[in-house]
């Protein structure tokens, strides 16, 4: 076991932890809490032997193996699977020792090698680690791809692999979820609740914590404080200890100014004299209960919107993916029209309907950009069809590498659209917080200087809210107090440059919010007040995330990303994890039917009661081309007259929703009484008629949907 007595633990001249006592099992899943610098990551390094303890007593079994996520970048050329492979360095050991054997011809120390590799589970060492690599979220042809073509996020989930892989007595992880999609979310943890050996882990995620960990020990004022059960029972239990301890408090409290009343009041009477002295030596005695001191919670709000236009987008017949090289003119064509404020997220003012399609068709008259996808680009989805409504709260589901980030990263204008059109409604303003803060940052800038850029390009820059003071104010509100404000980003930490984005945004005053991972890099009170920002957003808001507690507490309905198009996904989160093992189990049945080696097929860790569906005989291409736009003439002919209705629909929606705006600000204005009772008549109107459209819109969307899927083979 684990046992710490009365430590001492000091980073430099800063005492993190004092008189810390504590013990931990074998066996034991424990998720290790506190406020950022409270001492976690120091105390990781007490217990992997970089840091000795400062003062009192530090146990652990010399035996134990020792297994963590090396925080380096790799750089290698090894194969990935090579890589994670050799996480085990007991196996790399005994391969080495057998290949000198063989070297030398010594067939007792052969034999004996061969022994030590059994033992050490060398026959199946090679399908361990490619289910490791397969079960974080690569594709079976990225086995043997070396490690440094890999971008950084994708590097770091091959060293949580390799840890992994090493066999172990503890692990230890710091934040392992912070590059993790929901789907390899979902797969670590059912492989961490069969983990045999001492976990301990360090995570903002709260439903994590709660699937995998049963004991929480929460580092707080230098103490450390051992808690049994997972994060939920922990926060209950310390609520309940915080408010019992504020109650101990108020009470002694009162007790004290009633001994020094009387004490006060008799001191220097003779005959109260005793009595006196023996209350002051009472209070002497008396054990003070420390008050609850409640740390400075950090809390913001998105503005306003100035307007929410309805229908916010109309996605029709779209084309998301990637350009080839040769149409990087195109590329910059359409970021010149999109403008350098782009860069932050920014939608410009149109005076009408702007729509991508338009944009396109001018660009293709002047030779300038393709209308459909070119030879040569990757088309990921494809037939997209969606609309998006003011006020809408939408999760974008999806396995890894699917194309969420893709359709995101469109619908904000930093990807071009290859073909259909994207129509966003007039006063259209987004926010955009990309899944790679510095996508929207630029290192070698200070968040002032963000701030004066942002407003420029928003053409805000001789407002009042755009001087220097009024930035800094607003700037001090998201925890960039005094000169951190002319900080280069590039020496911000993850959770410092997240905050930033988050200001940029809140200051643009969105009305639809594409955020992209926003909580990557957040801890759990930051995590916490962007979800009571958002909840409290009136706009729109399209969220991609990992994170279950923000899509449960934000989200009230789901997109799914999934085999090249974008459609809703009836159910819950719990059903979308049902849906991932399902999707597992059908990828591993489609590498069999492929004839991919065992060696390298998904672990049947994760497996479904459903029965394999029966094979479908294959078609030669000419067929199948013609069998699809036989199909795709026939949806047309369905759907044609349901989509000329609904787009009627949302033309009249808009017509209402600009007047309906109009008569609320007269409405806000002195009016005779006569005109104020004929506005009010007329508001009701179009609230009503508003209403009815909106519903027919539902049940049109409702019919085009069911057509589309009914075509779609199965």
């Amino acid at each position: 076991m684990i046992q710490l007595q009365n430590l001492t633990l000091r980073r430099g001249a800063k005492v993190l932890l004092d008189g810390a006592s504590v013990t931990i099992h074998p066996g034991e899943k424990a998720a290790l809490v506190g406020r950022n610098g409270a001492g976690k990551s120091t105390l990781f390094a007490l217990f992997n032997g970089t840091l000795h303890e400062d003062g009192g007593d530090f146990a652990m079994p010399a035996a134990w193996r020792i297994a963590q996520v090396a925080q380096h970048m790799p750089e290698t050329a090894e194969p990935a699977a090579e890589f994670v492979l050799s996480g085990d360095e007991r196996l790399v050991h005994l391969r080495e020792q057998l290949s000198k054997a063989e070297q030398s011809g010594d067939g007792i120390a052969i034999a004996h090698a061969h022994g030590d590799l059994h033992d050490a589970g060398a026959h199946d060492a090679r399908s361990r680690a490619e289910a490791l690599i397969l079960g974080l979220g690569f594709k079976v042809d990225e086995l043997q791809k070396p490690v440094n073509s890999f971008s950084g996020g994708w590097r770091m989930r091959l060293q949580l692999a390799r840890a992994l892989m090493a066999p172990s007595d503890l692990l230890l992880l710091d934040e392992p979820t912070n590059h993790l999609d929901l789907d390899a979310l979902v797969w670590l943890e059912g492989w961490l609740q069969r983990y045999a050996g001492t976990l301990i882990v360090i995570s903002h995620d709260r439903e994590f914590l709660d699937a995998v960990t049963r004991v929480t020990l929460h580092i707080e004022h230098q103490k450390l404080t051992r808690y049994g059960g997972n994060y939920s029972a922990f926060e209950e239990l310390r609520a309940q200890q915080l408010t019992q301890q504020q109650a101990a408090y108020a009470k002694q409290q009162e007790k004290i100014a009633h001994l020094q009343k009387f004490i006060d009041r008799f001191k220097a009477k003779a005959t109260k004299a005793k009595q006196a002295q023996s209350r002051v030596k009472a209070l002497e005695r008396m054990e003070r209960i420390a008050p609850v001191l409640a740390d400075a919670e950090f809390q913001f709000e998105f503005k306003e919107p100035a307007n929410l236009p309805n229908p916010m987008l109309a996605v029709r017949d779209a084309v998301f993916g990637y350009r080839a090289e040769k149409s990087t003119k195109t590329e910059a064509a359409g970021a010149q029209q999109t403008g350098a404020a782009g860069q932050f997220g920014l939608k410009p003012e149109l005076s009408d309907y702007a729509t991508t399609a338009t944009l396109h068709a001018q660009l293709a008259a002047r030779g300038e950009l393709p209308p459909e996808p070119q030879p040569g680009d990757r088309v990921i989805l494809r037939g997209v069809t969606r609309t998006v409504m003011a006020g809408q709260r939408i999760g974008i589901l999806g396995a890894n590498g699917q194309g969420k980030s893709t359709f995101v990263k469109t619908v904000a204008r930093t990807l071009p659209l290859l073909g259909g059109q994207i129509t966003e409604g007039k006063g259209l303003a987004v926010g955009y917080f990309a899944q790679q803060e510095l996508d929207v940052l630029h290192a070698g800038s200070t968040p002032l200087e963000h701030m004066v850029r942002l407003a420029r390009e928003s053409g805000r820059d001789n407002t009042e809210e755009a001087r220097e003071q009024q930035l800094r104010n607003f700037l001090g509100t998201f925890n960039f107090p005094g000169e951190m404000v002319l900080q280069p980003v590039g020496q911000f930490s993850g959770g410092e440059k997240a905050r930033l984005v988050l200001a940029m945004i809140v200051w643009q005053r969105p009305n639809l919010l594409l955020l992209d991972e926003p909580t990557n890099h957040l801890d759990l009170a930051t995590r916490e007040a962007l979800a009571v920002a958002l909840n409290e957003f009136e706009g729109t808001v399209m969220l991609v995330s990992h994170d279950r507690a923000l899509l449960r507490s934000v989200c009230d309905e789901f997109w799914l990303v999934a085999r090249g198009g974008v459609a809703p996904f009836e159910g819950d989160l719990d059903d979308y994890q049902r849906y991932l093992l399902d999707e597992a189990k059908r990828l591993r049945e489609l590498a069999a039917a492929q004839n991919t080696p065992d060696s390298i097929a998904v672990s049947t860790e994760f497996t479904s009661a459903e029965a394999p569906k029966a094979s479908q005989p294959t078609l030669n291409p000419a067929e199948q081309r013609r069998l699809d736009a036989q199909r795709r003439q026939q949806l047309a002919e369905k759907t044609r007259p349901l989509k000329r209705a609904l787009e009627k629909a949302e033309q009249r929606m808009q017509t209402l929703g600009a007047e309906q705006t109009a008569l609320e600000q007269r409405l806000a204005t002195p009016l005779p009484p006569a005109e104020i009772a004929d506005v009010g008549r007329r508001l009701k109107a179009v609230g009503d008629e508003l209403a009815a459209l909106e519903d027919e819109w539902l049940r049109l969307s409702g019919e085009i949907e069911a057509i589309e899927q009914a075509a779609t083979p199965a």
